[in-house]
């Protein structure tokens, strides 16, 4: 697994860095709503009795869910500026804070640990040396980075939409489109593609020969050449989404206001993992990868499945 060593490491450096600083707020208990039937049985992916895990609610905004190394899970509680982690337990705990505001999260090659923020718009470094990677493209600021994707390479690709005003932090530039942008291994930052209308979650297939991306109302497919660059934009399935997660048969996982929906590579529905509430954002953690953390609105899911995630990769 790409920079395990490296990440294992800071686990353990951040753990120490932030327990006497930020003790964690207990999230508030699910009670009689611990669990419940997470809907119809799915192929491959979801057992018929499978029941949802209700973790935790009444958290202060829930996104950007990362696997770790060890199984652990950590996701962006954005409004409170930390990253949290779920041991195998279930035990929450801060995993490193005092941010800007960060959505999306992963891994490079490097064994960098890199946020997509929101409040002064960047892709910064958080570990193990905090720095900002990038915050303007062509002389104009970012907008509002928003979920990131690294390839096998090193490469990153990000999303950078334009929201309703109500929730932007910083005007667009004057002329500026979405983009989903891609920062090459070298380090250049370059416009992958003008052509996601409403660019939200970006994912990779488990051979990076093809990025998912939301774009409103449905989900695009690109191919993407050696170079990182994408070609042949096209119309993969109709599902309104947020965050995508990815498992190693290359089905795509997409967080909707119904739950979780799954699809198959082909780009067929092929059923919906029910949640009550909306969900933002998902990672499989656990032993073997084959447990399904879901964040959003302030809460935290998690269900077993028969599917796994993508070996060598944490998101």
């Amino acid at each position: 697994m790409r920079g395990l060593v490296a990440m294992l490491v800071m686990m353990l450096v951040a753990g120490r860095s932030v327990a006497a600083n930020a003790p964690l707020r207990a999230p508030r208990p699910a009670t009689a709503d611990a669990e419940r039937t997470a809907g119809t049985a799915i192929p491959g992916v979801l057992a018929a009795g499978a029941t949802l895990e209700v973790l935790a609610t009444g958290l202060r905004g829930t996104e950007g869910a990362l696997a770790l190394p060890d199984g652990s899970v950590v996701f962006c509680e954005f409004n409170a500026n930390r990253l949290v982690r779920i041991d195998l337990s279930g035990r929450f705990t801060t995993y490193l804070w005092d941010f800007n505001r960060p959505i999306g999260l992963g891994y490079d090659t490097k064994g960098r640990l890199i946020a997509a923020e929101s409040r002064v718009p960047r892709l910064e470094v958080l570990t193990p040396r905090r720095m900002t990677l990038v915050d303007s493209f062509r002389g104009q600021p970012l907008v509002r980075p928003n979920d990131l994707i690294v390839d096998r390479r090193g490469g990153i690709y990000f999303t950078d939409p334009i929201p309703d005003s109500r929730i932007q932090f910083r005007a667009p530039p004057a002329g500026r489109k979405p983009l989903l942008f891609y920062i090459s291994p070298a380090g250049a930052l370059m416009e992958a593609t003008d052509a996601v209308a409403e660019p939200n979650g970006v994912e990779l297939s488990p051979n990076g020969r093809i990025l998912y991306a939301v774009d409103g109302r449905y989900i695009m497919a690109f191919d993407v050449r050696p170079d990182g660059t994408l070609i042949h934009p096209r119309k993969f399935v109709d599902v309104r989404g947020d965050g995508l997660a990815m498992d190693d048969a290359g089905r795509l996982y997409v967080a909707t206001v119904r739950g979780v929906e799954v699809v198959s590579p082909a780009g067929v529905p092929l059923g919906v993992i029910h949640t009550p509430t909306r969900v933002q954002s998902m990672a499989f953690g656990g032993r073997g990868r084959r447990m399904l953390y879901a964040v959003g609105g302030g809460n935290v899911y998690r269900i077993a499945l028969l599917a796994r995630g993508v070996r060598g990769r944490e998101k």
